[in-house]
């Protein structure tokens, strides 16, 4: 599944970089690292990942010169793929230690991940979970046709490790759910051209592929 041109996976100081390139040349696809603004606006389709916190991850953006070159990137209809960090930075604010302004380009807030009513269950959420339908509503082969999740059923298990999770807006931008010792929240956004996912496709076997192969695809 060559393409004719690179991923750009933006690097920013946090993120696991490395792993996503291995995981899209495994399929066939060019990935490029980089933290120059040009190079992020000159890009076919790109991704933001990121590990840590909300704050950290705008900084670090900031003191790239990212931010408006990503923005303006979303903006203009070009495949972006946010994982973990990456797709929390892509609302509208963090409440992670104090109030931090995001990218702005999915309406929406990145919070907290609630307390489990479960009092044996620990947070940060780490380890294998499933992603089921927005809502429950519709089965996955309607549901997610066209997206990163199309081709996946509700029996593919993912790799999480975060405290924080998204808060769309607009829930019908919520593509999958998942529930976490009693909590469910939204794992995979999708707002036009914009994708993001909370768990790490990098580190979750053949779904996770799954999903870098359904990005790197042109749809």
């Amino acid at each position: 599944m060559p393409r004719k041109k690179p991923v750009v996976v933006v690097d920013y100081g946090l993120g696991n970089l490395f792993s996503i390139a291995r995981a899209l040349q495994a399929l066939g696809a060019e990935a490029v690292l980089s933290a120059d603004p040009k190079v992020v606006s000159a890009a076919d389709r790109i991704i933001l990942p990121g590990v840590g916190s909300f704050g950290d991850g705008m900084k670090g953006l900031n003191e790239n010169g990212l931010v408006e070159p990503i923005r303006e990137f979303g903006r203009s209809g070009r495949p972006l793929l946010g994982i973990c960090l990456g797709m929390q930075l892509l609302m509208d604010e963090g409440t992670e230690f104090g109030f931090h302004q995001g990218l702005g380009l999915v309406s929406g807030r990145t919070v907290a991940l609630p307390r489990p009513s479960d009092r044996k269950a620990k947070i940060p959420h780490v380890g294998w979970n499933l992603v089921r339908p927005a809502g429950r509503s519709g089965r996955p082969a309607r549901a997610w046709a066209g997206t990163v999740l199309e081709g996946l059923s509700e029996a593919s298990y993912f790799y999480f490790t975060h405290s924080y999770v998204v808060v769309p807006e607009d829930r019908k931008q919520a593509l999958g759910d998942t529930e976490y010792a009693g909590a469910v929240f939204c794992s995979v956004v999708r707002s036009g051209n914009i994708s993001g996912c909370q768990f790490h496709p990098e580190k979750s076997g053949h779904p996770g592929l799954q999903v870098l192969r359904n990005f790197v695809v042109d749809r």
